[in-house]
């Protein structure tokens, strides 16, 4: 069996979700091992999240450049490290661990901003290490295959663009000091950055939309929604978007929308047909054809590479949000191995996002801010 990559952590310790989601998706295809970690800044709370997960306790760290640097001293030191701390820690540790030579699965947003996400796309091809970001939603079997069916020209020339992104549990006001740990570092800006819902879950169906259609809007005109009073950031957002190809598309994304849980949608229309899928129907995706039947598309019954690619377990079982982001941890280590093997990595798992999607989503980003700050006039996206 080929050796299992060596990982280190910072951030996702205990009470930490997103931690853990982390550490399942590593272990859901045996291609990683966890040996060391930076649960905690809090040394005590460090070695007891340590402890915890069965990590020796020289490889338990409550610094996280104390960690890249001891792990760069090690015969047996990481490979790779998964970021799953707040936003405004991911650009500082990510060039920690780029420097000391290890390549990064990073949770979004990239950095706090375009410029801090340049520095860091410099740094990782300097330094020639793979950066995996993690937007889950793009490891779903029926989103590879959406975005197969769209590359092979099944719905013709795209017209249509609209997806949307909608959860409630922002929509009481969140007292300070409270112990809601989620939303507290989330509706502080100097720890999630200029936006709220926009940058959480706003660049979540940005990327989506992209990944599936191949293109990126040009041009946008947006409006941000602070619906709670006194809250910094955003709650809500919506926008109209162009394609230089002709295309139209909506986005809109809100934290406040009452009954909604975590209700991800795309809908792509074309010249011959349009296609809509559902997170939270994850193994299905629509297929209409002008002036024919709407046809549902199960994953185990459609026959293509990139579905099945992604698919771990038989029709009729269901796979979901735990296994999309286990599909990037096994398209990482694919790219980290073919690297360390000097060899080309299969196709498949080249279709996964980048640091490139990082910075895609900071240009997104500043293009909202722009046209919100002129009162939802159209503007330019970089790049």
């Amino acid at each position: 069996m080929t050796r299992k990559l060596r990982l280190g952590m910072v951030g996702g310790g205990e009470g930490a979700f997103i931690g853990a989601v982390h550490r399942t998706a590593a272990r859901l295809d045996a291609h990683y091992e966890l040996v060391a970690a930076a649960l905690s800044s809090d040394a005590q709370r460090a070695a007891r999240s340590a402890a915890a997960l069965g990590l020796a306790p020289e490889r338990s760290y409550a610094d996280y450049r104390e960690m890249a640097r001891a792990e760069a001293a090690r015969a047996d030191g990481i490979e790779v490290v998964a970021i799953a701390t707040p936003n405004d820690l991911h650009a500082p540790v990510a060039t920690a661990f780029l420097e000391a030579g290890m390549h990064v699965i990073c949770d979004k947003p990239l950095a706090l901003s375009l410029q801090e996400g340049e520095a860091l796309a410099a740094l990782a091809s300097q330094r020639g290490r793979v950066f995996a970001l993690t937007h889950p939603y793009a490891g779903y079997a029926m989103v590879r295959h959406a975005r197969a069916m769209v590359r092979e020209g099944a719905l013709g020339a795209l017209r249509l663009v609209q997806v949307e992104y909608q959860q409630d549990w922002l929509s009481q006001p969140i007292a300070p000091g409270s112990e809601h740990k989620q939303a507290g570092w989330r509706l502080d800006p100097a720890r999630s950055g200029p936006t709220g819902c926009l940058g959480d879950i706003g660049t979540h169906a940005y990327q989506l939309a992209a990944f599936v259609t191949g293109m990126k809007p040009s041009q946008l005109s947006a409006e941000l929604c602070s619906f709670v009073p006194g809250r910094q950031l955003d709650d809500h957002a919506q926008m109209m978007l162009r394609y230089a190809c002709g295309a139209r598309g909506l986005l809109w994304a809100s934290q406040v929308a009452a009954g909604c849980e975590n209700a991800l949608r795309l809908r792509v229309f074309g010249s011959q047909a349009g296609l809509a899928f559902d997170q939270e129907q994850p193994d299905e995706l629509w297929f209409t054809p002008v002036g024919g039947t709407a046809q549902r598309l199960r994953r185990g019954r459609v026959d293509s590479a990139a579905a099945r690619h992604a698919s771990r377990v038989p029709a009729g079982h269901p796979q979901g949000y735990q296994e999309a982001f286990a599909q990037l941890y096994t398209d990482a280590a694919e790219l980290i191995r073919a690297q360390q093997q000097g060899r080309t990595p299969s196709a498949a798992s080249q279709d996964m996002p980048t640091i490139e999607d990082g910075l895609a989503g900071h240009r997104f980003i500043d293009a909202v801010l722009a046209s919100h700050r002129q009162n939802g006039q159209w503007v330019g996206i970089a790049g």
